[in-house]
């Protein structure tokens, strides 16, 4: 089991990239969340094998069409228990 969190730069807000990085984990059988950040950002925690968390890190690094990837910051974290889905959270 991994997990990561993905900050996201770029054109990434308004163009739908939540929503679609919401569809692309839930297809790979990952768990977690993505919210949009004050600075025009996104950031989002995926978990799950191997296969599912590589799926989404490939995906992040286009978005969808209509964004524009500048950079894609990923950092380790620690699995945690019990997580069903893939949320989109509020804002920060």
């Amino acid at each position: 089991m991994r997990r990561i969190r993905l900050v996201v730069r770029g054109i990434v807000q308004g163009v739908g990239f939540r929503y679609s990085m919401q569809h692309v984990a839930r297809g790979a059988g990952a768990t977690g969340w993505v919210r949009n950040l004050a600075n025009g950002s996104v950031e989002a925690e995926v978990q799950g094998d191997a296969a599912a968390v590589e799926s989404v890190v490939d995906w992040a690094a286009t978005g969808p069409r209509g964004g524009v990837v500048d950079d894609v910051a990923m950092t380790e974290l620690s699995p945690v228990d019990a997580e069903v889905g893939f949320e989109i959270r509020r804002d920060a």
